[in-house]
């Protein structure tokens, strides 16, 4: 039959994208693995410990992953050496814990080194485990460091802070919390490093806050930096493992190229160096990034360094600030934000311009975003995003009504003909040119259109490849539970039983499609369709399943009735 060419076509197409994805991620360009050996500290362990601040550069004294001094403007007198211990001391944690974060922040540098989301858990089964983004650590070390970066005396993030208190928390009915670290230099510049936290966001605003009261002139800029190792086969697994889709690297944003993504391992090949405004950088993986926002206004300069160390690669991206001259007796401040948090699509766009881009939805963004805004729309009313993903099912079924029901009542009227296209095939037998002329001529003078079946799913499937980066891309949905045995619509159904549902009505859809003039390809190739299908849903996320489910159990009411109401004509 000439009108299931074009669908079983459309369907091969559909399956031979999945199965490029799945191709690209296991034999495509893999992260180069560390140029140094990796020493082993056990028998059989598999991956080093990597700690959380490098060795000092042995030319300057200074830390391997400082800036480079020629970033920031030349010394006005000789340079000095800045105020750092000799050997690296223990940790100083202090904890800093609001209502929706806890962090911990080492007083050698002030720097982050733990951020725990208190609102998400690491697993639906252990609810008490919450996801942990930064970490000092071992072979996924991720760090947020920032300090000042000056020919003379200056706190970077080797410097050692004092602190007044070890634990910091916001208290019920208190807005902000204000985390102050204190550092001197011999010679009199004083520089207060200030923490300022509020109820509900993730974005932290960090001030350096500079005394000079060295009799000299002092001049200086700022620098933050986001530091991470990254373990070279974390890519693995299949259709259920949905972070081997999702972009994991450093993005960079200004108003000129606005987003911009630089993969972990071409950094050593092609380091990033940008000056702009209006900027910011971060990293990113699924669901959760991190990011340092510098001001607006400032003119500020963002790189990429890859740090090659005794175990794995390290990746770096930073921005600089420009340089400031402080007269003595003077004060300035340089302030900076750090995200550390979910992709919030709601929220994102009010932190920075452009922030909202870290939620990665590719190429197929232009259908997703309409896609989540609706669904978002429907969740505020109805409270659960499983029913938001039936009730979208129904709007999307109703927006291309008209167009399904002109492919059923094509369905339905060649259905009707089987009779007739039996007699023509017995009368022409194996010629299949005159065969065809005539099932043309009679499908003319029916008013059938063969090809009317090819177009709903030419529109079904950008919706259900969009509705897919939708399910695993936002965070909205990210472990969201839907009823009875559902209790995360972002992994797969645990029982099957919805891809098995969607296998009947497929099945039942199936019985209804007219399978004269098929050839024996055909047919078979029909009829292992709804297995194939059922198979390939048993790894989706449980609510892209439920969308075409839904979507199936529709269409086949919808062609019943279309079906027994032309047969009855």
């Amino acid at each position: 039959m000439a009108n299931t060419r074009p669908i079983l076509l459309i369907t091969l197409v559909f399956l031979a994208y999945l199965i490029w994805l799945e191709w690209q991620k296991d034999y495509g360009p893999q992260p180069t693995p560390a140029q140094t050996p990796v020493a082993q500290s056990e028998p059989g362990a598999g991956v080093p410990d990597v700690p959380a601040f490098s060795a000092e550069n042995a030319e300057t004294g200074q830390p391997a992953d400082l800036p480079d001094l020629g970033d920031a403007a030349p010394a006005s007198q000789p340079a000095a050496e800045v105020s750092q211990s000799a050997a690296t001391p223990p940790a100083q944690l202090i904890t800093v814990t609001t209502d929706v974060l806890r962090l911990e922040i080492d007083l050698k540098g002030g720097t982050v080194v733990k951020s725990e989301l208190l609102d998400y858990a690491e697993t639906v089964e252990d609810p008490e485990q919450k996801v942990v983004l930064l970490q000092p650590s071992g072979p996924e070390m991720y760090i947020a460091q920032s300090g000042l970066l000056s020919h003379q005396q200056a706190p970077n993030h080797a410097s050692v802070y004092q602190s007044a208190g070890t634990e910091f928390v916001l208290q019920d009915g208190q807005d902000e919390l204000t985390v102050p670290l204190t550092w001197r230099s011999d010679d009199g510049v004083a520089v207060t490093k200030t923490f300022t936290l509020a109820r509900g966001a993730y974005d932290i605003t960090v001030r350096h806050e500079v005394s000079n009261q060295s009799g000299a002139s002092w001049l200086g800029s700022r620098y933050d930096q986001l530091q991470r190792s990254v373990l070279p086969d974390e890519k693995g697994g299949g259709f259920n493992n949905p972070e081997r889709y999702s972009f994991k690297g450093i993005a960079f944003y200004d108003p000129e190229d606005k987003f911009q993504k630089v993969d972990f391992d071409d950094v050593a090949d092609e380091p990033f160096k940008k000056t702009t405004t209006q900027g910011w950088l971060a990293m990113v993986q699924h669901y959760f990034f991190a990011a340092w926002i510098p001001p607006g206004e400032e003119q500020t300069t963002y790189s990429t360094q890859q740090l090659n160390t005794s175990g794995l690669p390290r990746y770096i991206a930073r921005d600089v600030s420009p340089s400031r001259q402080l007269a003595a007796g003077e004060t300035t401040t340089f302030e900076s934000r750090l995200y550390v948090g979910p992709k919030l699509q709601d929220s994102l766009p009010g932190i920075a311009p452009g922030l909202e881009h870290t939620v990665n939805y590719g190429i197929f963004t232009v259908f997703s975003k309409p896609l989540f805004w609706l669904l978002e729309k429907i969740h505020e009313y109805v409270g659960n995003w499983g029913w938001s993903i039936v009730l979208l099912t129904i709007l999307i079924k109703l927006a291309f009504f008209k167009l399904t029901e002109a492919q059923f009542r094509s369905t339905a009227r060649m259905r009707k003909l089987q009779p007739r296209i039996e007699q023509l095939k017995e009368r022409y037998g194996d010629d299949r040119q005159r065969m065809s002329q005539a099932m043309m001529e009679l499908y003319k003078k029916e008013k059938v259109n063969p090809l009317g079946g090819c177009l709903p799913i030419l529109v079904q499937i950008p919706i259900f490849i969009a509705l897919y980066w939708v399910l695993i891309e936002s965070v909205e949905l990210r472990q969201a539970p839907f009823i009875l045995w559902i209790q995360n619509l972002s992994a797969r159904d645990p029982y099957f039983i919805l891809p098995a549902l969607n296998a009947i009505f497929m099945i039942a859809t199936q019985r209804l499609t007219p399978t004269v003039g098929m050839d024996p390809v055909q047919r078979k190739m029909m009829a292992a369709m709804p297995v194939v299908f059922s198979l390939l849903f048993a790894f989706f996320p449980a609510g892209l399943v439920l969308y075409w489910a839904t979507n199936a159990g529709l269409s086949l009411a919808q062609q019943l009735y279309i079906t027994r109401k032309i047969e009855r004509s």
